[in-house]
C-alpha cells in the first residue's frame, strides 16, 4: 500500500475539519471509538463492491439516496421505516422497468457531518463558525453550541448503530417481502395521482408473484422474494471518526472503514494529495468521488489512480453533480477523456446539488424540473458516447417535507414554508422521489435495451 497507515492522513494537508479547542477530550473519544464494534462488516462491503461490479459492466443500476445531513433530533424508527419504505418503491418501479438488479445504498446510518462554502456563518452582524453537522456541532446559532464538541461522535456512532440494525430487520425480517409491495406506499400518498399509478404496478407485481406462487415459487421457498439487500453510505469527510472505525479484516488481512459500506469524497476534497484520499486509497470500501463544474479530467485521473492503481471494477464510482445548465457543456469532455483511459467507473448522477438556488423568501430550494433536467441529459450524453449511465444520487426523505419546489403535487416557493424542515440543503419529499423513479425508469430501460 506504499506506506499506507490508517494514520498517515494525519501528514497531508486537509480541508472542511473542525478545530477541536480540547484536543485531549478528543483523544480519549477516539480512543473510545476504537474499542466498539464495527457498524458494517468486510464481507458485506466486499458483496456490495461486487454488485457494483455488475453496476459499472452495465448489468444493474445503482439507487442511492437519503437525508442531506441526519440529526440527532429527527432520529427515529417511523422516520427510518419510511426512508426504507421509499427506496423499496423506487427500487421496484426500476427495477419492473428495466429488468434489472438495482442496488440500495441509503444515505443513511451515519451521514452526519457536512462541508461548508465557508467556516464562518454571519447573521444581523454577529459572526459564528459555521455547522458542520451534528457529529461535529449544533445548528443553534450561538456561541457555545458551535464550538465542535468530540462527544458527538459518541452519539452518531450510536444513532448509527441503532439504525443499522433497523435497517437489517426490516430488510430481513418481512417488510421487504414483495407480498407487502401494498404497504410500502407511504399514507399520505395513497390518495395521490402518483400513488395510485404506484398501485397499479404494485397490482401488476402481485399478480405475478400468484402465478409463481401456482408454480411453487413462493416468498418462502425463495428468500430473494422474501429479503432484500440494503448498504449505508456516507461522506467520508470528518475523518478522526473514520480512522477511529477503520478496522483489519481477520480473514484477508485487508483494512475497511467498518463506518458504512460506501464512502464518498465530496467536491471540496478531493485533491489527489489531500488528506482524504490518502486515507481512503488504503481502506477496500467501495469509493464515490463527486465531480462538480470546476473538476478536470487530470485531476479526477491523478485521484482515480492514487484510490484504484490496478483498475479494480466496482471500487470506483463517479458522482457528477455539475447542474442542469452546465452538464452538456461540461460533463462530455469529461466523460470523454476518461473513457480514452479506459478506467473502470461507475457513473452516476447527483442532480441536487448543482441546482440549489435561493427564493425571494429566502429558502434555499431545489426545482424539480431542474433536477429531472440534469438527469435526462446525463442519460442522453452517456447514450451519444456508447457509456452507461449507471446510477443516481438523491437527497430525499420519507416524509412529506416541503422543501423542492415544483413535483406533480406543484409545490410554490410560497408553500416552502409548509413543512421546511431539512437541517442543510433541501430534499425531494417521498412523493417527488417516487415521481422521479417513475420518471428515471424510461430512461432506464431504454439504456438497458441499447
Amino acid at each position: 500500500m506504499n506506506n499506507w497507515t490508517k494514520t498517515s492522513w494525519r501528514d497531508k494537508p486537509i480541508k472542511q475539519q473542525p478545530v477541536y479547542p480540547n484536543l485531549e477530550k478528543l483523544n480519549k473519544v477516539e480512543l473510545e471509538l476504537k474499542k466498539v464494534p464495527p457498524l458494517v462488516f468486510a464481507g458485506e462491503v466486499r458483496n456490495l463492491t461486487k454488485s457494483l461490479a455488475e453496476v459499472t459492466k452495465g448489468k444493474a443500476f445503482l439507487l442511492q439516496g437519503g437525508d442531506c445531513a441526519e440529526s440527532f433530533a429527527e432520529f427515529g424508527a417511523v422516520n427510518i421505516r419510511d426512508m426504507f419504505k421509499v427506496i423499496l418503491q423506487m427500487a421496484i418501479v426500476l427495477t419492473f422497468a428495466g429488468g434489472c438488479p438495482v442496488v440500495k445504498v441509503g444515505r443513511m446510518g451515519g451521514q452526519f457531518a457536512k462541508p461548508r462554502s465557508s467556516d464562518y456563518e454571519e447573521i444581523d452582524g454577529v459572526k459564528l463558525p459555521s455547522y458542520r453537522g451534528d457529529i461535529i456541532n449544533d445548528i443553534s446559532f450561538d456561541t457555545k453550541a458551535r464550538i465542535p464538541e468530540p462527544k458527538r461522535m459518541l452519539k452518531a456512532y450510536n444513532q448509527s448503530a441503532a439504525t443499522m440494525n433497523l435497517l437489517r430487520a426490516f430488510a430481513r425480517g418481512g417488510l421487504a417481502d414483495l407480498r407487502e409491495v401494498h404497504k410500502w406506499n407511504l399514507g399520505f400518498m395513497k390518495n395521490s395521482r402518483l400513488g395510485e399509478k404506484y398501485e397499479k404496478l404494485a397490482e401488476q407485481i402481485t399478480q405475478t408473484l400468484n402465478f409463481m406462487e401456482a408454480c411453487g415459487i413462493t416468498s418462502k421457498n425463495t428468500p430473494m422474494l422474501h429479503e432484500t439487500e440494503i448498504y449505508t453510505s456516507h461522506e467520508a469527510l470528518l475523518l478522526n471518526y473514520e480512522e477511529a472505525l477503520t478496522r483489519q479484516d481477520s480473514l484477508t488481512g485487508d483494512w475497511y472503514d467498518c463506518s458504512a459500506h460506501l464512502l464518498w469524497i465530496g467536491d471540496r476534497t478531493r485533491d489527489a494529495d489531500g488528506a482524504h484520499i490518502e486515507f481512503l486509497r488504503g481502506v477496500h470500501n467501495p469509493i464515490g468521488i463527486k465531480a462538480g463544474p470546476k473538476t478536470e479530467a487530470d485531476d479526477l485521473l491523478r485521484a482515480i489512480d492514487k484510490l484504484n492503481p490496478n483498475n479494480d471494477v466496482g471500487r470506483i464510482n463517479i458522482i457528477i453533480r455539475m447542474g442542469y445548465d452546465k452538464i452538456e457543456n461540461l460533463f462530455p469532455p469529461l466523460l470523454k477523456a476518461l473513457k480514452k483511459e479506459g478506467r473502470e467507473i461507475l457513473w452516476s448522477i447527483d442532480p441536487m446539488h448543482g441546482n440549489t438556488i435561493k427564493t425571494s423568501n429566502n429558502y434555499k430550494t431545489r426545482a424539480f424540473d431542474s433536477i429531472l433536467s440534469e438527469v435526462n441529459s446525463f442519460f442522453a450524453i452517456h447514450q451519444n458516447e456508447g457509456t452507461y449511465a449507471g446510477g443516481v444520487h438523491l437527497e430525499m426523505t420519507g416524509q412529506d417535507v416541503t422543501e423542492c419546489v415544483g413535483g406533480a403535487k406543484a409545490i410554490t416557493e410560497e408553500g416552502l414554508e409548509s413543512r421546511y424542515e431539512t437541517m442543510c440543503d433541501p430534499r425531494l419529499n417521498a412523493d417527488q422521489a417516487l415521481e422521479l423513479a417513475f420518471l428515471l425508469a424510461d430512461n432506464l430501460k431504454k439504456s438497458l435495451k441499447r
